[in-house]
């Protein structure tokens, strides 16, 4: 009669936990509940032993990723419990790495940030998408993006769990060390401090005026349901609308795959009113487009019409959405679910993502692949001044994946400083300064057209001279130095 108590003890307070991360993120988002969220698991695994602080990690990334991922039932129920699932074993690892006495602060922070980079990665190139960095994009603690990307975003919110926990048990005149906590608490606002005064793109080598084009319609409706004829008469109606006077857009962006093609671009009557409106307002218009290729597949491409109407660059999607525009081992899972939703598997692309065009250099993040740090990484390497984003989320009927993509967009400018746009069929569509503010953000499903003066820049925030590399070893040093002081404890 014991048992199943004590399980409660253990998994109702990881499953809050978890809850408090998820509620961090948009659309509910509050930064603090991050903190908390990590906060309360650090403090329920204390003094468990292996298997329990598993199941302690297991419950609380079902409590995080149940609501996080709850977008994936739009494709598939199974799939997307299955997903959550899945996904909730990278928070059980963090725990069972965390030792359970002595050391497990620093050790805490070091296998949740590890963790959390294994599950950005891995499997099928990873899945960012509810992750507790995300929640920090409306906080003060976005600015260490131009530190260390996302990855140290999260670190930070793993050290501020401890610093929380510790506070909330001192107050409550229980035993907890101070050492540790008062250490990454001195860190978090040294780096956020650090964060603000550090370089970030530099100042503004020119202004360019961009319109994003937002055609609208109704959410929540698959690619077969939506004439690809519907989409793109909307795009062209909004475009229309845009005021071409003495001072026109010098580029006009359009969504990710507006322009979906049975045939090859050229020739087709699509490219020929893109590439009139490029004449019209002697701009550059940068389209998504998707043609079909060899062995039943096709390209998802960026393409973009110089001022004389002529492709000056083109740059196929190098990140794609499994499940979504590819199914991993097609063959077998074609036995197990309905795959007439992804008839076709989406090639992947090559390259940084850079676009050279008229305009300017531009970085471009194709819809999903914002989520991505490392996409924006190689473009801002590469040249890139300005980050555009076509996207589509059109499938989707609530806001969750369209604000998480918004809070993406954030991390992504204040990372790379650069100013990033956005367009998307019905939202939302952007524009974010160097600096992470949110300029302007249409209306879900509406007709609009966003216009905006936009900086390119030239300079290297930390982030894109270092990535990835500098966080990790701190995570890697401070889960070994953990379990080194346990091993301590356990010695003496």
């Amino acid at each position: 009669m014991t048992r199943w108590p004590r399980r409660g003890r253990v998994a109702l307070p990881s499953v809050a936990a978890g809850l408090l991360i998820a509620l961090s993120l948009p659309p509910w988002g509050w930064w603090p509940l991050g903190l908390a969220g990590a906060g309360l698991l650090y403090a329920r695994i204390e003094g468990l032993r292996l298997r329990r602080r598993l199941w302690s990690g297991w419950c609380a990334g079902i409590g995080c990723y149940g609501p996080g991922l709850m977008w994936a039932r739009a494709f598939n129920w199974y799939g997307a419990l299955v997903l959550i699932l899945l996904e909730a074993l990278f928070l059980a690892a963090a725990a069972g790495l965390t030792p359970p006495r002595r050391g497990r602060a620093l050790a805490f922070v070091g296998a949740s940030t590890l963790a959390e980079f294994a599950r950005m990665t891995w499997p099928f190139g990873g899945l960012p998408l509810g992750g507790a960095s995300l929640g920090q994009a409306g906080g003060p603690l976005v600015q260490l993006a131009r530190l260390g990307g996302p990855l140290l975003l999260t670190a930070a919110v793993w050290a501020g769990g401890v610093v929380v926990a510790t506070a909330v048990l001192r107050a409550r005149r229980r035993p907890a060390p101070l050492r540790p906590a008062g250490a990454l608490a001195l860190s978090l606002v040294l780096l956020v401090a650090l964060g603000v005064v550090a370089p970030d793109g530099g100042p503004p080598v020119r202004t360019l005026r961009v319109a994003l084009v937002q055609g609208g319609g109704v959410r929540g409706l698959s690619q077969e349901q939506v004439p690809a004829a519907t989409v793109f008469d909307a795009q062209v109606a909004a475009s229309n609308s845009i005021g071409f006077s003495a001072r026109p857009p010098q580029v006009i962006l359009w969504p990710e795959d507006v322009i979906a093609l049975d045939g090859p671009l050229a020739g087709s009557p699509q490219a020929a009113f893109v590439r009139a409106l490029a004449r019209r307002v002697h701009g550059t218009v940068v389209a998504g487009v998707t043609v079909p290729a060899t062995g039943g597949r096709f390209r998802n491409e960026i393409v973009a019409w110089g001022p004389n109407g002529a492709i000056a660059a083109t740059f196929e999607k190098v990140h794609r959405v499994p499940f979504g525009e590819y199914v991993p081992f097609r063959a077998f899972v074609s036995h197990l679910a309905d795959l007439s939703a992804v008839p076709e598997d989406a090639i992947p692309g090559q390259g940084t993502g850079l676009l050279r065009t008229p305009a300017g250099p531009l970085g471009t993040l194709v819809s999903f692949e914002v989520f991505y740090a490392s996409r924006s990484h190689s473009s801002v390497r590469a040249g890139a001044e300005l980050l555009i984003v076509p996207t589509n989320t059109s499938s989707y009927v609530a806001a969750q994946v369209p604000t998480q993509e918004v809070a993406a967009d954030v991390i992504q400018a204040v990372e790379t400083g650069r100013d990033l746009v956005q367009a998307a069929p019905t939202g939302y569509s952007t524009v974010v300064s160097a600096r992470g503010a949110v300029r302007q953000r249409s209306v879900l499903g509406r007709r609009q057209v966003l216009s905006a003066t936009v900086a390119l820049r030239r300079g290297f925030t930390p982030y894109d001279h270092w990535g990835d590399l500098p966080v990790l070893v701190l995570a890697a040093g401070a889960l070994v130095l953990g379990w080194v002081r346990q091993r301590r404890l356990a010695q003496a």
